[in-house]
């Protein structure tokens, strides 16, 4: 008598048992369902798992244990979060220019949306791919958090903190800015961060101005980032303001290497104070893109590497004046 050829398993994966009793194949099912939900539909698969638990679309440790295998659940799947609930293809990619100052905008809604334009202008004259930007607005109380640090790849606000200017540059509020050595004057415009190294100030990051006569001698001025104890709350509560830096951009010492960290090799910081001459005449904020991007090219070609020289130490508790 013939035998009925066996039975097609129509758009069955290979790996699923094709009886439906089964509860590895039940698993497997349910997991790549949400797998595929998760890259469609991200928000309805988060509530799903919310709502019903891990635990009803996972098998027992006891069941699992009869087939001889490892328990597996949803959680193998890691968390729903936006990163993982997209295609490969979608992954967090470098954020397009025309968006960059709505996003920082979003990101630090506190902050001026014109110095967050300028910022965003500066940084895509420069370089459209950076992944770091830090911005500085010197036109706020130095009592003011007006330091923000964004991560543009992962569209995220790293830090929000306190910010010294220079002696010179004024007290409570800045007032004056040099390119100048020995000036004690902090500097404005667009800045590449270079290496961090431990100097007389502790854990410090260099900073190559890269505007023409507003803050291309910050190197040779050794105008770098670092902590300082006289950048905090507590100095703000007993002096009425800010401690105040030879003009570097000095930061809260518990944030200092974390913040630097985040920073240095190659990524950017602006520094925004509402100088006239400045925002004529710079080249980031005026310029097409391949301008500012050859005036970066030809800063990195002649780079001659580390500097021995680095900034005394600044005035703070023992003497701001």
């Amino acid at each position: 008598m013939p035998t009925s050829p066996p039975r097609q398993l129509h758009g069955r994966h290979p790996l699923f048992p094709s009886t439906p009793r089964s509860p590895l194949g039940s698993l497997l099912r349910a997991a790549l369902s949400l797998f595929r939900l998760r890259l469609s539909e991200p928000l309805l698969a988060e509530q799903i798992v919310s709502k019903r638990g891990l635990a009803k679309l996972s098998l027992t440790k006891q069941r699992l244990a009869k087939l001889g295998i490892a328990t597996l659940s949803l959680a193998t799947l890691g968390p729903v979060t936006p990163a993982l609930a997209q295609p490969f293809s979608q992954q967090p990619s470098q954020l397009p220019s025309q968006l960059l100052p709505q996003t920082l905008e979003q990101l630090a809604p506190e902050a001026s949306p014109k110095v967050l334009e300028l910022a965003a202008r500066a940084l895509n004259c420069a370089d459209p791919d950076a992944k770091r930007l830090a911005v500085i607005d010197f036109s706020r109380s130095a009592n003011e958090k007006r330091l923000w640090v964004f991560d543009l790849q992962q569209r995220r606000l790293l830090f929000k903190e306190l910010v010294s200017h220079g002696q010179g540059t004024g007290q409570e509020y800045a007032r004056a800015f040099s390119n100048t050595p020995d000036s004690h004057q902090s500097s404005l415009g667009l800045f590449r961060t270079k290496q961090s190294y431990t100097g007389s100030n502790g854990y410090s990051l260099r900073l190559e101005g890269l505007e023409p006569g507003i803050n291309d001698r910050a190197y040779e001025r050794a105008i770098v980032m670092h902590g300082a104890d006289y950048v905090s709350e507590d100095f703000i509560a007993a002096n009425g303001r800010l401690g105040r830096s030879w003009g570097c951009p000095a930061v809260p010492s518990n944030v200092a290497r974390p913040l630097i960290d985040s920073l240095e090799d190659n990524q950017y910081l602006f520094a925004y104070y509402p100088n006239q001459q400045w925002l004529d005449n710079s080249e980031f904020l005026a310029c097409q893109s391949s301008q500012g991007q050859r005036s970066v090219a030809l800063s990195k070609a002649v780079d001659t590497g580390e500097r021995t020289v680095v900034m005394q130490h600044d005035g703070g508790q023992e003497g701001d004046s």
